[in-house]
């Protein structure tokens, strides 16, 4: 099964950057956007990619100790950015030392349990809002972007998360993301 590491905002949260997204998809070329759905939006820490079913209880037991070694901690949803004229995401503030440290956790939970994970990249926290197959001038959106600040939240779990790619040829299919274990942070969890 294709899997992720990821912290998943709360329902404000969305809610908040819902309503910026909202604005953004009247602006020009928005309509050359395929967009996230609200439903999907998540951090992602670390992308396992396909995971043999027989190392999943190392797996699962690893990223709980992951979870166990690192404190609550505050993000808020803000401000957004893009790669390559192909993504535009929204960005995150508050615990960025912390967010680091867990996606480091998970991915080297990933690697000790076998899971053949790509080349360690440095991590860029971000919640993906649009995509596009050819570039893309974003900078409309990032500039409206700039001045958005969501409310803090508690980051208080680590979640796995199953992730089925969209079936070829279906307009308007995406990509559908179901949790499949969520582990409390902290010794108290």
């Amino acid at each position: 099964m294709r899997l992720f590491a990821a912290v998943l905002p709360p329902a404000r949260a969305v809610d908040e950057l819902r309503l910026a997204v909202r604005e953004l998809t009247t602006l020009p070329g928005a309509g050359e956007l395929r967009w996230t759905g609200r439903e999907g939006w998540h951090l992602t820490l670390a992308f396992l990619g396909e995971v043999d079913e027989r190392v999943l209880d190392e797996l699962h037991e690893r990223l709980r100790r992951a979870a166990r070694r690192t404190d609550p901690f505050a993000l808020r949803l803000h401000g957004g950015g893009r790669f390559d004229g192909r993504a535009l995401w929204a960005g995150v503030a508050g615990g960025l030392d912390e967010l680091r440290l867990l996606a480091e956790r998970a991915d080297a939970a990933a690697r000790r349990s076998g899971v053949p994970m790509d080349q360690h990249r440095r991590y860029v926290p971000h919640l993906t809002l649009a995509r596009s197959r050819t570039p893309v001038d974003l900078k409309p959106c990032v500039g409206a972007l700039a001045a958005f600040e969501g409310s803090p939240w508690q980051v208080t779990e680590l979640t796995l998360v199953r992730s089925s790619l969209p079936r070829a040829g279906v307009p308007g299919e995406r990509p559908r993301y179901e949790a499949v274990a969520r582990w409390p942070l902290g010794r108290d969890g």
